[in-house]
């Protein structure tokens, strides 16, 4: 096996998990529950509903968006795209409500706290004025991986950590009393944060968990592939710890998970990545089995929607359609109060 700094790094912004791979030690993914693939089970109250969604114009927000409106119209809810600003939004709110739903969509840069709360300012106008049906669900989905550019937001903390977990809980802190129970938040999750056989043979570094005051601050910029990755696992350790909190503080008929997609080497997670690397990406994503957002998507549209996962709550981990325990330290009190002390803090400082 190579040096730890000889490792091959090509699958390090998006191998997630291993059920697309050789298992070689995956010990801490125990299934605990199962789903049947053969149909759909019925709708819960959630589909009566509007279900909001971060990051919609590609990849997988995209086929989550379409896989939820062009559903039959009982099991459809409208939609809130929340993305960026452009073309691309445009193009997926008019496709969907092509599909036959009611959607609106909602220009931000999660890169910038400040037009997050902007832009959960305008869906509570929009809920108000009965554009939409109540607010039944949050699908926080949009993310980056670590730059290898010492990337720093404009409110002057590391990209990663910000984008992918302080502008949801921004956006979910400022909704949070505006959903409409029963209700679900769901967060987007990467096995990458624990480090198993496989993904150490590939060199996809894992979580190394700090304050998340530190985890923030732009001297942990990453500069090179490694520091990218430990950025991007951090930031998904921190939507775990997050999720287990949330529960913990939100009304107890709003219920939290988090989804792992799967590993999707043709996702745009890959696009800072060298013309190589994503040329090899795209050939691993062509390997019958491997992940794709056409895949995941619908499987996402479910935990979102679905009567089956109503018994998802306390931030319980699915991996695609079989929920699963995360490592023992994934699972830490005092890491998860913390977590939400400095996140309320750094939100804060960035009024």
């Amino acid at each position: 096996m190579c040096a730890p700094e000889q490792r091959p790094v090509l699958a390090l912004p998006v191998l997630r998990q291993t059920d697309d791979c050789p298992d070689r030690g995956d010990r801490g993914n125990v299934e605990v529950m199962t789903t049947e693939p053969a149909a759909r089970a019925a709708s819960s109250p959630i589909a009566a509903g509007t279900v909001l969604i971060t990051g919609p114009t590609g990849s997988l927000g995209r086929e989550t968006a379409l896989a939820m409106a062009r559903r039959p119209a009982p099991e459809r809810p409208d939609l809130l795209l929340l993305g960026r600003p452009g073309a691309g939004l445009e193009a997926i709110a008019a496709e969907t409500r092509l599909a036959g739903a009611t959607a609106h969509a909602i220009g931000v840069d999660l890169a910038r706290l400040g037009d997050v709360r902007t832009a959960a300012a305008r869906a509570r106008e929009l809920l108000a004025s009965e554009a939409l049906r109540p607010l039944r669900a949050i699908v926080a989905n949009a993310g980056v991986t670590g730059s290898m550019t010492r990337a720093v937001t404009a409110d002057g903390y590391e990209r990663t950590f910000a984008v992918n977990h302080l502008a949801h809980a921004r956006l979910i802190g400022d909704l949070l009393d505006a959903l409409a129970e029963p209700a679900r938040i769901v967060l987007l999750g990467s096995n990458t944060y624990y480090e198993n056989a496989f993904r150490r043979m590939l060199g996809v570094a894992p979580s190394d968990w700090r304050d998340p005051i530190e985890l923030a601050s732009p001297e942990r910029a990453p500069s090179s592939l490694r520091e990218a990755g430990v950025a991007y696992s951090n930031s998904k350790l921190a939507i775990i710890y997050y999720a287990h909190e949330l529960q913990r503080r939100a009304p107890a008929g709003v219920q939290v998970s988090v989804f792992e997609p799967g590993w999707m080497p043709s996702t745009g997670l890959s696009r800072e990545m060298g013309e190589p690397v994503r040329r090899a990406l795209a050939a691993i994503a062509r390997i019958p089995g491997v992940s794709s957002p056409a895949k995941s998507g619908p499987m996402l549209a479910a935990v979102a929607l679905d009567a089956r996962w109503a018994q998802l709550r306390d931030g319980a981990f699915v991996v695609k359609s079989k929920e699963r325990a995360v490592e023992p330290f994934a699972v830490d009190p005092a890491r998860e109060s913390r977590l939400w002390e400095a996140t309320a803090e750094l939100l804060e400082r960035a009024r």
